[in-house]
């Protein structure tokens, strides 16, 4: 006689807490939960891994084509490019099935400004003439990836990197839209011209913004930074949990639906 029945388990649909996450109220709300990161970027992917997460990745077909002549303030830029790439990823997924919405949306934009915004950081920088703050995305060639790191050695540059987030709420229009931007300066060493050449010619910086990677090669380049290093990399994560607690405790609709 088998005194044993197999039983079955209903797993989740979907999960992308894994068990190395740390157990903060915002992550174990995730737990169960259709979490989409709007990004095909390997580097915010292992960003999110390291920490315990493993979205669902659903790039975004938005262009990220905004002009920059339409945002007054630099740092609106990464951030209104997120706004579109999660609110685009959410609609399209709404539109194909309705009956399995995403819970959460995380769309990230990381640019480099070519100076730091004066007295962001540092009372130092405020009444310094510190010339154009231009914002530099992904090199379009080699001699562009040069020129980026030409106008950046010896100085100091500022990496922001706009987060959005996009959850279901009963009022229309169907979600709300959650962002904040993260900033870090980037100091150059002062590099020679052949050292830099010699990084241009690696590639590595054809794929990223500024035209460095801190992680690869490009750390060479770089004598220290303020503030975040992962933002560097492409995802502020100390920035993004905060931001989960903070809507959890404020946003009675985070997660909610």
């Amino acid at each position: 006689m088998n005194f044993f029945r197999s039983q079955s388990i209903t797993l989740p649909k979907h999960n992308c807490v894994q068990e190395n996450a740390l157990q903060i109220p915002a992550v174990k709300k995730l737990v169960g939960k259709r979490v989409v990161l709007a990004s095909n970027s390997s580097r915010r992917q292992e960003i999110l891994k390291t920490f315990g997460l493993t979205p669902e990745i659903v790039p975004s077909t938005f262009e990220e084509d905004l002009p920059y002549s339409s945002f007054d303030n630099a740092h609106e830029y990464p951030v209104s490019t997120a706004t579109h790439k999660a609110v685009e990823v959410y609609e399209r997924l709404v539109a194909n099935d309705p009956e399995d919405a995403p819970d959460l949306v995380i769309a990230a934009d990381t640019v480099v400004l070519t100076r730091p915004t004066p007295g962001a950081f540092s009372s130092s920088f405020a009444d310094q003439d510190i010339g154009p703050q231009d914002i530099l995305e992904k090199p379009g060639s080699q001699e562009d990836n040069y020129r980026m790191l030409l106008d950046m050695n010896g100085g100091i540059c500022e990496v922001v990197t706009g987060l959005s987030l996009v959850y279901p709420v009963l009022e229309a229009p169907g979600y709300k839209i959650k962002s904040i931007d993260e900033r870090t300066l980037v100091y150059f060493a002062d590099n020679s011209e052949h050292l830099l050449r010699a990084y241009v010619e690696s590639k590595e910086g054809v794929d990223r913004a500024g035209g460095f990677a801190i992680q690869g090669l490009g750390g060479s380049l770089i004598r220290k930074i303020d503030g975040d290093y992962n933002n560097v990399v492409g995802f502020p994560a100390a920035s993004f949990f905060k931001f989960l607690d903070i809507l959890l405790e404020e946003e009675t609709d985070f997660l909610s639906i």
